[in-house]
């Protein structure tokens, strides 16, 4: 598809700008004549669900690009690849606000997202949601709470994966059974005394059951840890995905992802054994158990590449870099910020003050 193909695919038929995605209108808005040109409804497409064994082994190449003109870079710094519009020009990075930003062209272009949550946040509505939780950071600095950053709020595509399996597992264990016995012992005064000892009774116990996982998440991001996405997840893929479409993506950032199906299906394995591995713990009887053996069969493995909606703000405070994370489409929030040795500080003198005072009046 070549440039002049791309743009026109979203011109506004008003002044021949080209729209972009607006999460407050559901539609796409010119950002110079303000024209509304709705999209078309893809709600009517189907999800697909791909077989992950097969798609293993060869992924089409029909399923690959983004059907329209981007360019990415990769920064030297956190490794994210960014995608965006080609008369985009990016000077920082969205997610570390690094300026060391390098063009990246792959051999092979990436699988294409089939589907995605589209933004529902407004950057306004965002802005607000940020300066009240930098209001609430009582150990924050003071000036970055007047300040809030909110200057490098940026709105992402994040790149993720799903994996769906239905699976059958075999359990075995040693279930205890407590009792007590009655046990003689004689004090320091020579005199006898008893007292209840438990005992445990070991039995061999064994069971099987049947779990159907359905899209666990897998994110493939570099630009934000998996541990801050973990806390403004989840993201209704089950329910409120909509087909893939282009203009989705008009006028926003997308993340191309680093961890590849490989990588993420044996991620999504791993996660997969240890939920497996605690619902059979929950299933041995008796008081307490041990030895707990596990063998699960996996079938129906299908998957697939979507993209989640992220509002991000990315700051350096001193030497350090902090982000901000916004759920797009929840609004759930998470984040990392600096803190203020003299407010701490502070804190902690006052409660030794208080401490002392309780203790000199408990005295009296």
């Amino acid at each position: 598809m070549s440039e002049v193909t791309a743009k026109s695919k979203f011109a506004c038929p008003s002044c021949g700008g080209e729209a972009q995605w607006n999460p407050a209108k559901k539609a796409l808005v010119c950002p110079f004549c303000n024209t509304v040109a709705p999209m078309a409804d893809p709600a009517e497409g189907a999800i697909a669900e791909h077989d992950l064994v097969t798609a293993l082994r060869s992924i089409p190449d029909d399923q690959r690009g983004w059907q329209a003109e981007k360019k990415s870079v990769k920064c030297q710094s956190c490794q994210a690849i960014t995608v965006f519009d080609p008369t985009r020009v990016a000077q920082r990075c969205d997610f570390c606000g690094s300026s060391a930003l390098i063009p990246f062209e792959e051999i092979k272009a990436p699988l294409r997202p089939e589907s995605l949550l589209e933004f529902r946040l407004s950057e306004n509505d965002v802005r607000d949601k940020i300066r009240v939780w930098y209001g609430n950071r009582w150990f924050a600095p003071d000036a970055l709470k007047g300040r809030a950053l909110t200057d490098t709020l940026r709105g992402i595509y994040l790149p993720y994966w799903t994996f769906d399996a239905q699976v059958h597992a075999e359990w075995s264990a040693e279930s205890g059974y407590h009792y007590y016995e009655t046990e003689y012992y004689t004090d320091s005064d020579g005199k006898q005394q008893s007292r209840q000892v438990q005992q445990t009774r070991w039995e061999p116990s064994s069971g099987a059951l049947d779990h159907f996982f359905d899209d666990e998440l897998v994110p493939a991001s570099k630009g934000v840890t998996p541990e801050l996405l973990r806390k403004i997840e989840p993201f209704p893929t089950t329910t409120d995905l909509k087909p893939y479409d282009p203009g989705f993506l008009s006028g926003w950032v997308v993340e191309q992802y680093q961890i590849d199906l490989i990588a993420a299906a044996q991620n999504a394995r791993a996660t997969m054994d240890g939920k497996v591995e605690s619902l059979c713990n929950a299933e041995v009887p008796g008081d307490t158990h041990r030895s707990l053996q596990v063998t699960s069969d996996y079938s129906a493995q299908t998957f697939k590449h979507i993209l989640v909606p992220v509002w991000i703000v990315a700051y350096t405070y001193g030497s350090q870099s902090y982000q901000v994370v916004v759920n797009g489409y929840t609004g759930a929030m998470a984040g990392k910020h600096p803190l203020s040795w003299v407010k701490i500080t502070l804190t902690v003198l006052a409660v030794l003050i208080i401490i002392a005072i309780i203790a000199a009046m408990s005295a009296r």
